[in-house]
């Protein structure tokens, strides 16, 4: 009996036909682009640095941004957004999105909170892929606990003086500015502030994280502000509103990485039933063994619930409905549907899914820092228990 099979996504009734020719025109882009050299970037741990400039030539780093700063805002909803995000993860590089679109996180700040001189000095260069932002919030003292972060600014005349640490910030060592959570303040959340730290001023370090499980092509690295001096106007919104200006960014990561979790669960799948088709054991195809295609059933199964999730939270989030507990509980839900379908597609694939230079090698040592980055499984419980008022 032959499987049937289809990898398509679930029909979406939102997307619209300029939805399917974005996302035409990236896979043209990645197929040409990226995808011929992953395994390279991905072995030699680093990104070419053309790579900015190309994306932004596509529309990949402007897409959703004001036109006044050469992006392309009118008619751009979170469906091109989440498209990107399916795009990219097929090409199974971790570290490509986390590395080429860390202004992603580090830029909606300055856009959202920042003076306006501010804004036309670091938003136009970002998205043209002449320049880079990072979001540094993470520190070595820790990572979720956002309120509790340790870097100091202090004011000083025209300038905060900021002397600390942070790490794991993506995109950190050729980053040009970092968009920087500090604490200006007493203890606690209202002590927090967000500053926009040049990567070249004078006191600023920082060393490569290079010793990674997996995204090993990610440009991770540690932060050190040793007596910095950062211009006051450099403070997005007032002091003391750090943390919503940090909050204002939750969300939309998160979104972001459930939508690529869950096309990397279906890059397994993909891998998984071309290797049950072809491969023959005990006189059968593997497809044809019932255990395997059990497999591939509670595979496809995971991810159609995972598809429907995040139709609905982006639906929310378009009509200004969202649910941060839903968003919260969807990367909790996408994370372990990716670490279940790398899982079972390692297993079907056996011996040479073990070996590098395969997409699900590749999405298996990298599933922890999904279910680790924007937020633990463990945090985003509670944090939909919360809001939940359990």
């Amino acid at each position: 009996m032959s499987l049937t099979f289809d990898s398509s996504r679930l029909r979406n009734p939102d997307l619209t036909e300029e939805h399917e020719s974005w996302r035409e025109q990236l896979r043209r882009f990645i197929d040409k682009e990226i995808f011929p050299f992953v395994d390279e970037w991905d072995e030699n741990g680093c990104l070419p640095p053309e790579l900015w400039k190309k994306a932004a030539e596509v529309g990949i780093m402007g897409i959703g941004y004001p036109e006044e700063y050469g992006g392309t805002s009118a008619g751009i909803d979170l469906h091109y957004r989440n498209i990107l995000s399916e795009e990219l993860a097929r090409t199974s590089l971790g570290g490509l999105p986390s590395t080429l679109l860390s202004h992603g996180i580090g830029l909606p700040p300055v856009l959202g909170f920042g003076s306006d001189e501010l804004k036309k000095t670091i938003i136009p260069p970002v998205i043209a892929g002449n320049k880079r932002i990072a979001l540094a919030i993470t520190e070595p003292s820790g990572g979720s606990d956002v309120a509790n972060l340790r870097t100091t600014a202090v004011r000083d005349g025209d300038h905060y003086i900021v002397n600390g640490s942070k790490t794991f910030i993506s995109g950190g060592m050729g980053a040009d500015w970092f968009t920087t959570g500090v604490r200006t303040g007493g203890e606690g959340a209202t002590g927090i502030s967000v500053l926009v730290i040049p990567g070249d001023a004078e006191g600023v370090s920082r060393t490569p994280l290079d010793r990674k499980q997996g995204w090993w092509c990610s440009d991770t690295a540690t932060i050190y502000f040793d007596n910095v001096k950062v211009p006051a106007d450099n403070l997005l919104s007032d002091e003391g509103h750090g943390f919503l200006v940090i909050a204002h960014n939750f969300n939309a990561e998160r979104l972001s990485m459930a939508v690529m979790m869950e096309a990397s669960s279906r890059v397994c799948l993909e891998e998984a039933v071309s290797w049950a088709r072809e491969r023959t054991t005990f006189g059968k195809r593997l497809a044809d063994h019932q255990v395997i295609r059990h497999k591939i059933a509670e595979m496809k199964q995971r991810i159609n619930s995972c598809q429907a999730y995040i139709q609905h939270c982006t639906r929310e989030v378009i009509n200004g409905t969202a649910v941060f507990g839903d968003i919260a509980l969807l990367k909790v839900h996408c994370s372990q549907t990716l670490e279940f379908c790398a899982r079972e597609a390692m297993q079907i694939l056996g011996g040479i899914g073990y070996m590098r230079g395969n997409r699900v090698e590749r999405i298996y040592r990298e599933v922890r820092v999904n279910a680790i980055g924007g937020g633990s499984e463990e945090i985003m419980r509670d944090l939909a228990a919360r809001q939940y008022q359990l």
